[in-house]
């Protein structure tokens, strides 16, 4: 099956007014636990049934998974930690069985909204495994658009209306963020990237490095006590391709340097850049690289180039980025996986009976600002770490959410990679 295959028939699902009348079949349950079930079973099989006849992905998404899998990516299935295996059920199976433990009001328009945004997560899944073979024919950055498009599609009037990601960049880093046995997984795909225009690696490397920089900041407060060698040993895929990010944001910043102070491109690849920067500033610019980063040399070194040439405008740049308490930012918000935020993100909408106007990506920045969107996304990041604090992690043998939002610990990552480019 080609890539333009699979784009039409994500283009015939989520166009048209199939997935409304995936929700009116399953609607039929004579209550919302039973719809839950028939909806759990379809994502299952991958087959939808509709009063206009069946709707079959069975062998697209099939075809694609094989070839994914082939690659070293189970985009469709969780890492059990432990019981040290792959979880059985797909993941929008899995929260769809989930589904059924909350409290969803049972009347008005929450039951049936509940089944569309559940039924669209299924749909950014297969949009996952599509994004994930832009590159087998044609161009690449082409067909990443074209993924983008498709979820602007799935994000759209026709279905629950929650956003989940904004572009096909951030969606492949979401399909492919939890563990992977073939680590060596993670450099092909970020040889892949590299062969992406200029364009399109600054889209991944504005994505990247504030979700690495949140998710190495967790493991170096949390999973890893404080400990930065324990951080880099945990963490060795993770290094290559943070280095590979950060060098692209430094990049964009000396070709974007005359729009200092009111260039919002400017700004954003700044915030990005001090985002990837704060769990550990001393592997990318400091003397004594950790042995993850021992094929990347030519990498840190031109990191290291961009950084000596402008670091007093870098130090002041970061300086409009420090957290504070009474605002919200990108720094304060850590996490163990970005998957199992739009997880979270799914599962408010439920609880709320209306989706929530942010994505993934609006956790990932402060841009574009404003008192009202300030507050949605602080409001959003607290919530998620309610959920998290209701169903706590076991680390280092203590309980802990998964999900933190917490303006001195964004502070203190400020300071100390503040420290270390003064050094």
């Amino acid at each position: 099956m080609s890539f333009r295959d699979a784009g039409q028939a994500m283009e015939e699902a989520l166009a048209g007014p199939v997935r409304g009348r995936i929700v009116d079949e399953v609607s039929r349950a004579k209550n919302l636990e039973r719809a839950l079930f028939r909806l759990r079973d379809a994502m299952r099989g991958h087959r939808f049934d509709t009063r206009d006849g069946p709707l079959s992905l069975d062998k697209l998404v099939k075809r694609l998974d094989h070839r994914a899998r082939a690659d070293g990516f189970h985009a469709l299935n969780d890492w059990d930690g432990k019981a040290d295996r792959f979880c059985d059920d797909i993941i929008p199976a899995e929260l769809a069985n989930f589904a059924r433990q909350l409290p969803i009001r049972a009347d008005g328009p929450a039951p049936r909204l509940a089944l569309a945004v559940l039924l669209d997560y299924y749909f950014l899944y297969v949009l996952s495994l599509v994004a994930l073979h832009a590159w087998d024919e044609g161009d690449a950055n082409a067909n990443l658009d074209e993924v983008t498009r498709l979820l602007d599609r799935l994000q759209g009037e026709r279905g629950g209306g929650q956003p989940f990601v904004r572009d096909a960049a951030t969606l492949i880093l979401v399909a492919t963020s939890h563990f992977e046995p073939d680590v060596a997984a993670y450099d092909r795909l970020r040889e892949r990237v590299r062969m992406l225009d200029e364009a399109h690696r600054l889209g991944f490397a504005l994505a990247h490095a504030p979700i690495l920089g949140s998710h190495l900041r967790f493991g170096l407060e949390v999973t890893c006590g404080g400990d930065v060698r324990a951080l880099r040993d945990d963490n060795m895929p993770d290094y290559p391709w943070l280095c590979a990010s950060l060098v692209t944001l430094a990049e964009a910043y000396e070709r974007t340097i005359e729009d200092r102070g009111d260039g919002a491109g400017h700004n954003a690849i700044v915030e990005a850049l001090l985002c990837g920067l704060t769990p550990d500033p001393r592997a990318f610019v400091g003397s004594h690289p950790p042995a993850s980063l021992a094929g990347c040399e030519d990498e840190r070194s031109r990191l290291r180039e961009i950084v000596d040439a402008h670091r007093g405008g870098l130090i002041e740049d970061f300086q409009a980025h420090r957290p504070a308490a009474n605002a919200y930012s990108p720094l304060s918000f850590s996490f163990n996986f970005p998957h199992n935020l739009v997880k979270g993100i799914v599962v408010n909408a439920l609880l709320r009976g209306a989706p929530w106007p942010l994505s993934l990506n609006d956790l990932l920045t402060a841009f574009p600002g404003g008192e009202t969107i300030d507050s949605s996304r602080r409001s959003l990041a607290t919530t998620l770490m309610g959920y998290a604090l209701s169903s706590p992690d076991t680390i280092r043998g203590r309980p802990h959410p998964a999900i933190v939002y917490d303006p001195s610990a964004g502070d203190r990552a400020f300071e100390k990679t503040i420290r270390s480019l003064r050094a």
